[in-house]
């Protein structure tokens, strides 16, 4: 029987895996929880699967061992997964829970569009702050996201679900900027592959892309100036793909539109520059966070590790020549 490894803190664990999810993953092996905040020195010769996630130590590089999966419950895998055990591809390492929770930080972005072309905060504010019905109904006219053309940058899980749900909303063009997705599978999502220069060139930009030598700070001063006056900036991704100077620059302006909900200090200090800004909605990092995503998330590895251990090809097994390109 496998010996399986719950790498999460218990509380993250419980979480994740509802009762009947770990009915099912304990039918399949031996389960253990982790106790402490390290992984022991014969780990990877005492597990055969690793269940990794929010909370994990650093999983380090090995080889010649009995691990043979490590089944990966939550979305970024960097400072958690060693990228050199990865790369290695000696352990199959599958992102399981990562398109659940990518499905949910594509619905807050298409949330987050909808609320500011809409006008929905500044009604709300208005509403809140004069209570006066006449007031508060400025603008007057809001917009439509279907008829907004808008860039994506980064074809990602996320990008995917985003684009998605934009078609479905009947959004007439979707452009994005990923240089290493296929064009085949853009065309059947219904998104035309562009240059970073036009993807930006949009009243409606959201940021998708991984932190990678290549995307750190690759939308600066630049590309932000590409965006029409009073353009929508989206981003649920990282800060660290944005030069946020620049950008909390043009938001003072007025110039752009943002609803952000990642930022390079977490959490915001309180004199936070962008706060109390009409043009800006911000959240407290919580695209990805919801009920229904971390049930799912869960589903997701259980079903992974299941089909390891049938013999079945993984669902969502992590590609070792791109290890080092993951966020």
């Amino acid at each position: 029987m496998a010996k399986i490894l719950l790498t999460t803190p218990p509380e993250v664990s419980d979480e994740i895996l509802a009762p009947d999810l770990r009915t099912r993953l304990e039918s399949l092996g031996e389960v253990d929880q982790l106790e402490g905040r390290q992984l022991p020195d014969d780990f990877a010769d005492t597990w055969d699967v690793l269940v990794t996630g929010w909370g994990t130590p650093c999983v380090p590089a090995v080889s010649g061992t009995t691990l043979r999966l490590i089944a990966h419950s939550a979305g970024t895998m960097r400072g958690i997964i060693d990228p050199d055990l990865i790369a290695s591809g000696q352990i199959a390492v599958s992102q399981a829970g990562s398109d659940p929770m990518a499905r949910a930080v594509a619905e807050h972005a298409l949330a987050s569009t909808l609320v500011m072309l809409r006008e929905l905060h500044t009604y709300d504010r208005g509403m809140q702050s004069t209570r006066d019905w006449a007031t508060s109904r400025q603008p007057a006219l809001s917009t439509a996201i279907h008829t907004q053309r808008h860039g994506l940058i980064g074809l990602s899980r996320t990008g995917q679900w985003h684009a998605r749900m934009l078609k479905g909303l009947g959004v007439r063009e979707v452009v994005a900027f990923d240089p290493y997705f296929p064009p085949d599978a853009a065309r059947e999502l219904g998104v035309e592959l562009v240059s970073l220069s036009d993807a930006m060139s949009n009243p409606v930009v959201a940021v998708h892309a991984p932190v990678t030598e290549e995307t750190r700070r690759m939308i600066g001063p630049g590309q932000l100036d590409l965006m029409p006056e009073g353009g929508l900036f989206v981003n649920t991704a990282r800060s660290a793909v944005i030069c946020m100077d620049a950008l909390e620059e043009r938001l003072v302006q007025g110039r752009l539109r943002a609803a952000l909900d990642v930022f390079e200090e977490e959490p915001l200090p309180s004199d936070y520059v962008l706060f109390g800004l009409p043009n800006v909605m911000l959240t407290p990092h919580v695209a990805g966070a919801t009920v229904d995503a971390r049930h799912e998330m869960g589903e997701a590895v259980v079903d992974e590790v299941e089909r390891f251990l049938n013999g079945q090809p993984l669902q969502f097994q992590v590609d070792p020549a791109r290890a080092h390109q993951l966020s």
